[in-house]
């Protein structure tokens, strides 16, 4: 399972942002691999059903 929100970031821009946190499961090994990102809050629900 993917953890949603891991911190909240705030900038000066009026926009906040957000860091999230994905599993990804590698086709070879079968091994998870997890991949960081920052984007803004309102595109969390987006980013999470790719």
């Amino acid at each position: 399972m993917a953890k949603k929100v891991v911190a909240t970031l705030r900038s000066g821009t009026g926009r906040d942002w957000a860091k999230v946190v994905k599993a990804v499961k590698s086709p070879k090994t079968g091994a998870y691999t997890f991949k960081e990102e920052i984007i803004p809050t309102d595109q969390v629900k987006d980013h999470f059903k790719k």
